[in-house]
């Protein structure tokens, strides 16, 4: 892990390509993120809050717009390899749950907070039975890759469902939390 520095679009794309993520469904985390969060009460909702500011994360959003799995760096596990598919995780089509789910964060809220770069393709997730929004960056390193490629390679046991995947970064959004 390195520390996080600025990135701009076009260190984004250039990135993302890398990580074999396609530039029209590239994102970045908008920085009231972090100010939604915690904004929600704190003695109440402690433990999601933590959850849904981990940098790394895979979120399955179901056709009603609720989440239904829950992938995050913390649950993970590993040493030095974060093990993503721990438990056979990701062998199904949904992935079995490793967060818990929770409700502070619907997909219609979770949408307001990505922010379309130049080339984003934005699409209606009504259309699609399951939308995915990962969230990842550059200073986890292969831990990014790892994760990018059990969301990709999960994504084709998904047969005869309309699954969107857009991938968030949020380099800047922990500039300064290091």
């Amino acid at each position: 892990m390195k520390l996080p520095k600025p990135i701009d679009e076009k260190s984004i794309l250039k990135s993302g390509k890398r990580f074999n993520i396609p530039n029209e469904d590239s994102y970045q985390l908008d920085t009231t993120y972090r100010a939604y969060l915690f904004s929600l009460d704190t003695s109440k909702f402690k433990h999601q809050i933590k959850n849904h500011y981990q940098p790394l994360q895979a979120l399955y959003y179901g056709k009603n717009g609720n989440l239904e799995s829950f992938q995050i760096n913390c649950y993970a596990g590993g040493f030095p390899n974060l093990k993503w598919n721990r438990n056979e995780t990701f062998q199904t089509f949904l992935p079995k749950q490793q967060a818990p789910v929770d409700s502070i964060l619907p997909l219609n809220s979770h949408l307001k907070f990505l922010l379309p770069l130049s080339q984003t393709k934005e699409e209606n997730p009504d259309n699609f039975d399951y939308y995915v929004i990962v969230h990842w960056n550059r200073f986890m390193g292969r831990q990014t890759r790892r994760l990018l490629r059990c969301v990709q390679k999960n994504a084709k046991l998904s047969s005869g469902k309309k699954l969107k995947i857009v991938y968030v970064n949020n380099d800047n959004h922990f500039l300064n939390d290091f």
